[in-house]
């Protein structure tokens, strides 16, 4: 009876020590991966250090970036020349003489055979001759092969090749507010190949020109305020990518941060022919016409009326419209299949065009609306 009592007792004092084990071993484990999950919070640290981690990536990446774009415009310079309708007597154009002594202003070369583009009234209108400053100091005589007094825009060709020549950037794409760069030869020699930088502060601004006691407009121009002095003309409107978006031309002497520049898509057509072909043959259609942002400056009775397309204010006596039926006071909305709200719209597309090809204009003639096949002519 003792003896089976004496096994009862040890039995449970087993049991009470396995229990107790367990119940140790139970709360080690716990101790152990509780002190694992206490050591875990050291990723405050290591949030920190990635946190400063992130932020020098930060900065070599801004750094990296402006290091990119000095770049591309140290590269872009050596596409911009000077260009003068005077030649000088050194052995540059550059000189101490002032930009109004010698017409001093700038270029881009389009090219790498030579051929340059600038403003009209910097190079001089189309056979006109002006001499080329090219960025290593290397002179030439330039010939004005092709240019447009309406838009302002000229092509020179010299007689040179291999030449460093812009990238051309697509305007119909540009946004305000974005950052642009503009170079060009402001005053004279000290100054040449000046960078300034802006942004756009608008797109498609139309502004009047008075030169003696006659008026002229200037459409679809893009506003920037980006630097712009006397000498900057012809030079480029630039992405910090390096592709041109515009041409400098003017700027408002009576304000403070208001400079233009011409859509580089204008031009495109013809620098693609010359640099194809060596030859431009311009197709003409004939008209003077603008566009909803010019008609409130003329006495026109159609203005309150007119809310799309390009308003004809003048047909050339014989020519292609003329012949087609085109009459003054008609507004064209569209050309073949290209609708029109500016000049601009239609220039571009006629610069695509040859001599005589033909060209279907809808038009609004106060309340018909018709279609007329217009032969363009030289």
């Amino acid at each position: 009876m003792k003896r089976a009592k004496k096994r009862k007792n040890s039995g449970k004092k087993i049991m009470i020590t396995t229990i107790i084990l367990l119940i140790v071993w139970i709360f080690g484990f716990y101790i152990y991966v509780t002190y694992h999950n206490i050591e875990i919070y050291d990723a405050n640290y290591t949030a920190q250090k990635t946190q400063s981690t992130i932020e020098e990536q930060s900065v070599e990446k801004v750094e990296e970036e402006s290091k990119t774009v000095a770049d591309v415009i140290e590269k872009t310079v050596e596409s911009v020349v000077g260009i003068s309708k005077l030649k000088n007597a050194g052995t540059s154009i550059f000189s101490e003489s002032t930009e109004s002594q010698l017409g001093l202003g700038t270029g881009v070369i389009v090219t790498e055979n030579g051929y340059i583009l600038s403003n009209e009234h910097v190079t001089g209108s189309k056979y006109s001759k002006c001499y080329v400053t090219l960025e290593n100091g290397n002179n030439y005589n330039g010939t004005v092969v092709w240019s447009d007094s309406s838009i302002d825009l000229s092509i020179v060709k010299i007689e040179a090749k291999n030449l460093k020549y812009i990238t051309l950037g697509n305007s119909d794409n540009v946004k305000i507010g974005e950052t642009v760069y503009a170079i060009g030869n402001p005053i004279g020699f000290e100054f040449r190949r000046t960078v300034t930088s802006g942004i756009i502060s608008a797109k498609n601004r139309t502004i009047k020109i008075e030169e003696e006691e006659k008026a002229s407009y200037m459409t679809d121009l893009i506003q920037t305020d980006a630097t712009i002095n006397p000498g900057n003309s012809g030079g480029p409107l630039m992405y910090p990518n390096g592709e041109v978006i515009g041409i400098n031309t003017v700027k408002i002497s009576s304000a403070e941060g208001i400079g233009f520049a011409i859509p580089i898509n204008i031009i495109k057509p013809i620098i693609e022919s010359y640099q194809n072909t060596g030859d431009f043959q311009e197709a003409k259609i004939g008209i003077y016409a603008y566009d909803t942002e010019v008609i409130p400056y003329l006495e026109t009775g159609n203005s309150s009326s007119f809310q799309e397309g390009i308003y004809v204010t003048e047909v050339t006596p014989n020519g292609p419209a003329d012949t087609a039926g085109i009459k003054e006071g008609d507004i064209i909305t569209q050309i073949d299949d290209t609708k029109l709200n500016t000049m601009n719209d239609l220039r571009e597309y006629i610069y695509t065009k040859k001599p005589n090809d033909e060209v279907t204009l809808k038009i609004n003639r106060g309340k018909i609306k018709r279609e007329i096949i217009v032969k363009l002519g030289k």
